[in-house]
């Protein structure tokens, strides 16, 4: 149906930058929200940042002013910027769409597989 395909992880210095990127395919008809979620060593996922269909933005208090989210919608793709990395960061970033395809006029939940991020103090 429909796949998520993130790149962009790696290992970084504190201080340093990244930009993940999520690229959404198949029968897609219609995209709502995109979001990155992250999960760090023995914590529960928590949202990141999340762009809707209409632009707006929101983020985690703890990656405010530092992350920014964007999407470019001819591209189905969803992109983080993050800067002045901290090791706090360190998790799997997963990217998260709300979607309809051709086959389901329902709005579904997908994942992607998931990127590693880690940074070093």
């Amino acid at each position: 149906q429909v796949q998520l395909v993130e790149s962009g992880g790696g290992l970084v210095q504190a201080g340093g930058s990244l930009r993940l990127s999520c690229a959404a395919s198949g029968r897609i008809r219609n995209i709502n929200a995109m979001a990155w979620y992250r999960q760090g060593p023995g914590k529960e996922r928590e949202l990141v940042a999340v762009v809707t269909g209409g632009g707006s933005t929101n983020y985690a208090d703890s990656v405010k002013g530092r992350f920014t989210i964007s999407r470019d919608n001819a591209k189905n793709t969803v992109y983080l910027q993050m800067n002045s990395l901290k090791p706090e960061d360190t998790a799997v970033y997963y990217c998260y769409t709300s979607c309809q395809t051709f086959d389901d006029a329902t709005y579904g939940a997908y994942w992607g597989q998931g990127t590693q991020v880690t940074v070093s103090s």
